[in-house]
């Protein structure tokens, strides 16, 4: 399974990075808006200065809702960097777009996807990711671990090379019962990342074990 990081700050992807399990990012216009950066300019460079930190693909989000807009966004910010994925939303003209792409060999992650038959298009418009948000389906009371069941199920099937990028994921819970699954790809925050190294009995057992290092080095002394 890969690790993304969902996230438009610089320091949560070198931190990530640093831990040596980081294999990607996602972004979207509200992440970046939360590290104040604002202007085509300045997000184009953010975009440029997050493939400088990381080895592998990062997401970046079009505005345009229409299909015109969507490529000739799309085409600007493939141009920065050989990292770049092309977010695009599942709508229609988000999918003529997504085969337009595809055709030119040019990397998509179709995102805001929230049921199986959304995720079927994608695939076979030939999207590299499709972005099902299973925390905000949890959120309205639907079983979001249950999509990714069935696109695992439907992928597997026709043997589509699409990867299912298991987005809004909240919790350590979500992350592993996602692997569980056969997600290809989870993206979280950094917090959800770092939880997994936390178990209640790692601390303890370290502790005593430290304890009894000093406890025979004081004897032995």
């Amino acid at each position: 399974m890969k690790f993304f990081i969902d996230t438009a700050n610089l320091n949560e992807i070198r931190e990530a990075h640093e831990l040596g399990v980081l294999d990607g990012v996602t972004t979207n216009p509200t992440l970046m808006a939360k590290e104040g950066i604002t202007g085509k300019n300045n997000i184009l460079s953010h975009y440029k200065s997050v493939c400088d930190i990381v080895t592998g693909d990062v997401s970046a989000e079009v505005i345009a809702t229409d299909f015109k807009e969507m490529v000739r966004e799309g085409e600007e910010l493939a141009e920065i960097d050989g990292k770049i994925v092309v977010k695009v939303p599942m709508t229609r003209d988000g999918i003529k777009a997504i085969k337009y792409f595809s055709d030119r060999e040019i990397k998509t992650n179709c995102t805001l996807v929230f049921s199986a038959g959304q995720a079927l298009l994608a695939a076979k418009a030939g999207a590299s990711y499709v972005s099902p948000f299973i925390g905000r389906l949890d959120d309205v009371s639907t079983d979001g671990l249950a999509l990714i069941e069935q696109m695992v199920l439907i992928y597997n099937n026709y043997g589509f090379e699409t990867e299912i990028l298991a987005a809004s994921v909240r919790h350590v819970m979500h992350l592993v019962q996602c692997a569980e699954l056969g997600a290809d790809v989870v993206t979280c925050p950094l917090k959800v990342i770092t939880g997994l190294l936390k178990h209640p009995l790692t601390d303890s057992g370290l502790e005593q074990f430290l304890a009894d290092y000093r406890k025979g080095n004081a004897h032995g002394g």
